[in-house]
């Protein structure tokens, strides 16, 4: 019999290369314009903040490093995707939140984008198969998530 920790590094082997599979898949569609996959990631990580954010809760949602987020936020600034403004709680502190022009651009592509996801997905599992997937993931990002963060879901809605 396998045992419980072999099992936990079997399942994340096998996530990481779902997700490498998928995410070279994704990279090589003609859908993302004049913006990288990782830059989309951030558009699409602000499109779905309530309200501007500083870069630190940014970072816990982006696979990137600080420093390249930094410099990422500072080329989207520059092409007019993403905006700082002040933190008013806080005059320090700068918060990001998409432009008009970013917003636009998030939209295009993530409509673009969502079927892409929609045809490798359904490719491959069922409804079924997909609710599952989904209630797994999510109950692996709620643990480490802390109220109020970005996505945040609310425990009730995982399948047990």
């Amino acid at each position: 019999m396998t045992s419980r920790g072999q099992t936990a590094n079997d399942a994340w082997e096998a996530m990481l290369s779902a997700h490498a599979v998928l995410t070279k898949q994704f990279a090589a569609e003609d859908v993302w314009e004049d913006v990288t996959m990782r830059e989309y990631d951030v558009l699409y990580t602000l499109a779905s903040c309530h309200e501007p954010v500083r870069l630190g809760e940014l970072h816990r949602h982006v696979l990137l490093s600080q420093p390249a987020l930094s410099r990422l936020v500072d080329r989207l600034v520059a092409r007019g995707l993403v905006e700082r403004q002040a933190d008013l709680a806080d005059g320090r502190g700068v918060r990001l939140s998409l432009t008009g022009a970013g917003r636009d651009c998030q939209r295009r592509i993530g409509g673009r984008h969502a079927r892409s996801v929609t045809r490798a997905m359904t490719a491959a599992l069922d409804a079924d198969q997909m609710r599952q997937l989904e209630a797994i993931c999510r109950k692996l990002a709620d643990h480490e998530r802390t109220p109020g963060t970005i996505g945040e879901t609310a425990s009730s809605e995982l399948i047990p």
